[in-house]
């Protein structure tokens, strides 16, 4: 039985965990955030935001960057739980 557990499961578990890594990746894109957040001050710069309007989409990106940063850090480090 460990065998057939060694042979049919620990690929599945395996590719299983490179297509999390992969979707953590892309879910918390943290260069796509920062892009984000030069786009914005751009904006701003150029007239196209109110200050009001800026300071609100800084706010936002600048939160989904520190979770974007944060889930990186965890999944670097192997602290990513899966719950079940």
């Amino acid at each position: 039985m460990i065998l057939v557990d060694d042979l049919l499961l620990r690929p599945l578990v395996s590719i299983a965990d490179v297509l999390h890594s992969l979707a953590v990746s892309e879910m918390y894109d943290v260069a796509g955030i920062q892009d984000e957040l030069k786009e914005t001050h751009l904006l701003y710069e150029l007239g196209e935001l109110s200050h009001e309007e800026y300071e609100e989409q800084k706010a936002a990106l600048e939160t989904r960057l520190e979770v974007a940063e944060e889930a990186h850090e965890r999944l670097r480090s192997g602290k990513v739980e899966v719950k079940r």
